[in-house]
């Protein structure tokens, strides 16, 4: 088959820039070939590159003494005592789940998936927080049930359990929604497999689902804004196969249980072009592909295409080559495709062979480490607007705003769709906080959340960027956690124009001061730009995913029991800049986000955890503030409950570094005295089947109905 000639307008759909080009042609010393235009379009885009947020994601802090391995890997890994390690990582499908809901998404999940147990770990728990635009907008309804039930039906397959996540709408999704997965899984730290190649002359062996053209050009795709020509972008949106890859993970575990594994990648964005050159360029090798021997589902395909499909459910692995026979013989069982498709090689070359011809021969480690890398343009975020007076609204108004929106209201309909049992691990299910799973045949528990609060981080990137880290870490303290590590999901628009990577460059250091002082380094994450669709970006969006470990003992899961007194850890000095009920009950969003104190998170972790035993119920507060969190714990234990207070300040406000805990009224002195000095208040009691503010009341089975009714009712699903 002829290929193309290589053309300016070729050059600039691949999206290589003039001085990128010029690069190319430095390191070739010649005109490219197709498939090498398209192997170095697939490595040297925003998706696999990192190009223009690699110079900033350097400063995180990414070590300490629970880290066994932090970025760079296929997920981070960290120590959780007794020889045993916990594996995670969130990463985005964002373009894919826009154009193709249900596959983008559950292929997602799929990947995220193969990311933990390509190195050795069996998946635990899963997540994911979705961000979707308006429910009025015509695609919204269509884009949540589509999204929804790929998650769903991947993860649920797959026999994975979904513990948590969350879900947003606001306008600035309209046009491109947000589909962040989470998966963690458990290893021995004795049986942990990386990807860097080693020892020359090493067969390089595909594994898993044949080759098909499905997401040729995906990560292209990821690296671009979207315009009116989305609808052609649909053949680049991989396609998905949950029981595929349920047999791959059990090849995959039983492989490198044999000893044959000397380096193992999953094959993600760019497929065969990215784990190939991963694995060489960390190995300081060559790699040789010889493109007759990969498995094919489509007759005729190129050396492009097969080089840049993301058929999914395919691991490249570089074998120990004594124990092919035994390591075939698995894949063979579990009706996997095992095939040799080259080897390792001294020089630094990245060959392709097809059909007896040279398709490329680059010098492999200028596709990956050798890749662009920008210090782009950016300027400080404006200030937001100045708050105005807050219009007048009733205290059960404002509630009923909150918990009437989709953002707030229950979202069962979600969370049921997917099956966060499998396993017969999980104690904690969605709904209730974090989720908290056990680590099987140990007294240990991981507890899982992710966060972020998008319009903080718009009006204040700093300060949004510790908020999300400082709520994922309430999130755990909430069930009794002690805080581990992190993962971050980075995603904003576009990183050329310099107002979004000013947010980009200030919410990294929120995020960076945070997790310094929270002991909860980040482990791993994935960076998503160019969320915008012509040329409206997104809300910036950094989703912290964060993970915690408890002994059973330790667990603080219960509901509040009739009698029991409503006490505020922290101090409430009622913030409503940037807040639920402003956005929500009015439509503004303006004023400052509430401030984070970094130590006074510490000191409210400190007060909680000295109390424990004496606590039923704890939840952290954050949107919505005190009314929003003693509504949901109050209705999920089918509960009444007062509150003293009145004041839409004090009821609504954000203030950061708060609690709101159930305990006995007999317990508060000595709760009290345990706190350190930390503000503790009684606010309210729990019993009767109303819900008061102040002097204002209504049935708790009123509102309830709107709380569980709302989502389904505003998304039209």
């Amino acid at each position: 088959m002829t290929e193309p000639a290589i053309t300016p307008e070729l050059i600039a759909a691949h999206g290589i820039k003039p001085d990128e080009w010029e690069r190319l042609l430095g390191i070739l010393g010649r005109q490219p070939s197709f498939t090498e235009l398209g192997i170095f379009s697939a490595m040297w885009n925003e998706h696999c590159s990192y190009k223009s947020s690699k110079i900033h994601l350097k400063k995180l802090p990414t070590t300490g003494p629970q880290v066994i391995c932090g970025p760079g890997e296929n997920a981070g890994v960290v120590d959780i005592g007794d020889g045993q390690a916990v594996i995670f990582k969130m990463e985005s499908h964002n373009h894919p789940s826009y154009i193709e809901p249900h596959q983008g998404a559950a292929t997602g999940v799929g990947g995220i998936l193969r990311d933990v147990f390509t190195m050795g770990a069996r998946p635990i728990a899963a997540m994911n927080a979705l961000s979707f635009g308006l429910p009025s907008h015509p695609k919204t309804a269509h884009l949540v049930k589509g999204v929804v039930e790929g998650v769903g039906s991947y993860g649920n397959a797959f026999g994975v359990p979904t513990v948590g996540g969350e879900v947003r709408f606001h306008r600035s999704y309209n046009g491109n929604c947000l589909v962040n997965a989470f998966a963690a899984g458990l290893a021995d730290m004795d049986k942990i497999f990386y990807s860097a190649a080693s020892g020359v002359g090493m067969p390089v062996v595909y594994l898993g689902a044949k080759t098909g053209r499905d997401g040729v050009g995906g990560a292209t795709m990821a690296s671009a804004e979207f315009d009116d020509t989305i609808e052609e972008k649909r053949p680049t949106v991989q396609v998905g196969d949950p029981f595929t890859e349920k047999r791959l993970l059990e090849a995959c575990l039983e492989l490198m249980a044999s000893g044959a594994v000397i380096s193992i990648q999953d094959m993600g964005a760019a497929g065969l072009t990215c784990s190939a050159v991963e694995m060489g360029d960390k190995g300081g090798l060559g790699i040789k592909l010889q493109l007759d021997d990969v498995p094919q589902r489509e007759t005729n395909m190129t050396a492009y295409e097969m080089m840049l499909s993301e058929s999914q459910e395919r691991m490249l692995m570089v074998l120990k080559p004594e124990m092919e026979a035994e390591a075939r013989a698995i894949f063979v069982k579990w009706d996997l495709d095992f095939a040799i498709v080259g080897e390792t090689i001294p020089e630094d070359r990245f060959l392709i062979l097809h059909g007896n011809e040279v398709k490329a021969d680059i010098p492999l480690s200028k596709l990956s480490s050798s890749a662009p890398e920008y210090d782009r343009p950016h300027v400080p975020s404006p200030a937001p607007a100045p708050l105005p007076q807050v219009p007048a609204i009733t205290p059960i108004a404002a509630l009923k705003a909150l918990i009437g929106s989709p953002s707030y209201a229950h979202k069962a309909w979600v969370y049921e769709q997917y099956d966060s049992q499998v396993g017969a691990d999980t104690v904690v299910a969605p709904g209730a906080g974090a989720g908290v799973v056990r680590v099987h045949g140990t007294g240990k528990l991981l507890a899982f959340t992710s966060n972020v609060t998008p319009r903080y981080v718009k009006a204040n990137p700093f300060e949004g960027g510790k908020q999300a880290v400082a709520e994922a870490y309430r999130n755990l303290i909430a069930v009794g956690a002690r805080p581990l590590a992190t993962t971050d999901n980075l995603n904003f628009g576009n990183p050329e124009k310099p107002e979004i990577m000013g947010q980009f460059v200030g919410a990294l250091e929120g995020i960076g001061a945070a997790v310094k002082a929270l002991d909860m380094p980040i482990v791993s994450g994935n960076v998503s730009l160019y969320n915008e669709t012509d040329g409206q970006p997104i809300l910036p969006t950094p989703t912290i995913g964060a993970v915690g470990i408890m002994q059973a003992g330790d667990l603080i899961a219960g509901q509040p029991q009739d009698g029991d007194i409503a006490v505020v850890i922290g101090e409430t000095r009622g913030h409503l800049g940037q807040s639920a009920l402003l956005a929500e009950a009015f439509g503004i969003e303006a004023g400052d986000p509430p401030p984070v104190d970094l130590s006074m998170e510490a000191n409210a972790a400190k007060a909680l955890l000295a109390n424990r035993k004496r606590i039923h119920a704890a939840r952290d507060l954050g949107d919505g503030g005190l009314a929003l969190a003693a509504f949901r714990m109050a209705e999920g234990a089918g509960l009444g409950l007062s509150l003293k207070s009145g004041e839409i300040g004090q009821l609504f406000g954000e203030d950061q570094a708060r609690y709101l805990v159930a305990i006995r009224a007999d317990d508060l002195a000595a709760f009290m005295a345990a706190a350190g000095g930390v503000k503790v208040a009684q606010v309210g009691k729990f019993g009767g089947d109303k819900l008061t503010f102040g002097t204002e009341s209504a049935a708790l089975s009123d509102l309830s109905a709107l709380y569980r009714s709302a989502f389904a009712a505003a998304v039209g699903v």
